[in-house]
């Protein structure tokens, strides 16, 4: 049952601020439905004609909107889910969220296993918890693509990974998937003595049976923290295994280019840098599928980059901050940038002490890593850290870029792209 939609923001002239509605409003029924998520939200709304009840603080009131059915009301909530957020029921040997410290975020310690999160932002579920009725309604509102993590499609070692007894059978809910139409973009997160080998093989020979239902294989490196406390013993992906499973997955894209006019397996930008080989072109990411699970994203980086035109620069010192593994991405910006015109460019690679030294991404920064590794360093006019580290304003230490900027002496503004970067350098005249 729905706790209501809280509501975050009301766009200006919208149709939802003509209606007086504020943020901290709580949506509680659109036409005497109490919407389950933003799904249900989208499709109450397509109506011409709208009665919404709301809470607001301990009253209860009524709006009646007339509009296009196809006009949207203008708000935005805290979450997409209203009711409860679903969980995940393994114990997976290598879940990220089980290996981290206290005293992070809190909503990093939540084991999100939602479909409906899946749909509507590209996060990667398991299948093990669906219900009957989540199959049905799947089917029915056509929540296409899904993202799922599969690992492997050998049942007694996907029981063993996920710590779970009695697992469905994930090629089963697969095949039932796409007979309802549903396109599937799948993971591997790969674990050394493990799911490599002739069971990568197998899970790939597998899923790539399911095409086209099946769109795209991600293979990822397990990530392992310094914080991994009662949890099975696995070993990183070093530069040799990685350097064997590119060779694997250049085989299979060769093949499944021939036998089905696509690639369909594709590898992390991690692997590439672990094993210290060039990434491959933009053309052959076939259009990004898997961009939020950090496959191609030193590939757009660096194509960005190449087209990125720098007009004279003021003569600032600029220092760009990054983790490790994207050190050579960004030591070229600051190569191009320097000879824009900018006095220096010095960038720092912070190692990350928060989860210890092999998580090396950008992303997974911690603040207060940034401010040790910079406080001691002249940093000039100007530092620019990851977006990907900052959400919000906040590191995932919920240090935030005021405080990092108050802490540091000097303006901390976060970018994600090279044009971004040189949009940041050029407010400075």
């Amino acid at each position: 049952m729905s706790n209501g939609a809280v509501i975050a923001e009301v766009a200006p002239q919208g149709l939802a601020a003509r209606a007086k509605l504020l943020p901290d409003d709580v949506l509680l029924t659109i036409n005497g439905k109490p919407p389950r998520d933003y799904i249900d939200y989208r499709y109450l709304i397509a109506c011409e004609r709208l009665t919404l009840r709301l809470r607001r603080g301990n009253s209860v009131l009524r709006a009646r909107l007339d509009k296009p059915a196809d006009a949207d009301l203008g708000l935005r909530f805290t979450s997409d889910v209203f009711d409860r957020v679903i969980t995940c029921n393994n114990r997976c040997v290598f879940c990220f969220v089980d290996q981290l410290p206290m005293g992070l975020r809190s909503g990093l310690y939540l084991h999100d296993d939602d479909y409906r999160l899946s749909f509507l932002h590209g996060s990667f579920i398991t299948l093990t918890n669906l219900t009957e009725a989540d199959f049905r309604r799947i089917a029915r509102l056509h929540l296409s693509p899904l993202y799922v993590s599969v690992h492997t499609t050998n049942p007694a070692l996907r029981a063993r990974m996920f710590r779970h007894k009695r697992l469905p059978d994930v090629l089963h809910q697969l095949h039932r998937l796409i007979r309802a139409e549903i396109e599937l973009h799948t993971q591997i997160v790969l674990c050394p003595s493990s799911n490599d080998g002739e069971e990568l093989s197998r899970t790939v020979s597998d899923l790539s049976a399911l095409h086209p239902g099946v769109r795209s294989i991600g293979i990822v490196p397990v990530g392992l923290t310094t914080h991994r406390v009662n949890v099975p013993v696995l070993r990183p992906v070093g530069w040799r295994t990685a350097r064997a499973v590119l060779q694997q997955i250049r085989d299979w894209q060769r093949a499944f280019l021939r036998q089905l006019g696509t690639r369909l397996v594709f590898a992390s930008d991690e692997l590439y840098l672990l094993a210290g080989e060039p990434l491959p072109s933009a053309r052959s990411y076939e259009g990004y599928p898997q961009l939020e699970n950090g496959i191609g994203l030193a590939r757009r980086f660096l194509d960005q980059l190449q087209r990125l035109r720098v007009p004279p620069l003021p003569k600032r010192s600029v220092t760009l901050v990054t983790g490790r593994s994207a050190q050579p991405l960004v030591e070229a910006l600051a190569e191009k940038l320097q000879a824009g015109g900018l006095a220096r460019v010095r960038v720092v690679a912070v190692p990350n002490r928060l989860f210890g030294p092999r998580v090396t991404v950008a992303g997974l920064l911690a603040g207060y890593d940034v401010l040790l590794a910079l406080r001691s360093q002249p940093l000039g006019d100007l530092a620019l850290v990851p977006g990907a580290a900052v959400r919000d304003g906040l590191f995932l230490d919920d240090l935030s870029l005021d405080e990092l900027s108050d802490k540091l002496g000097v303006r901390v503004i976060a970018a994600s792209t090279p044009r971004q970067a040189l949009d940041r350098i050029r407010s400075l005249t």
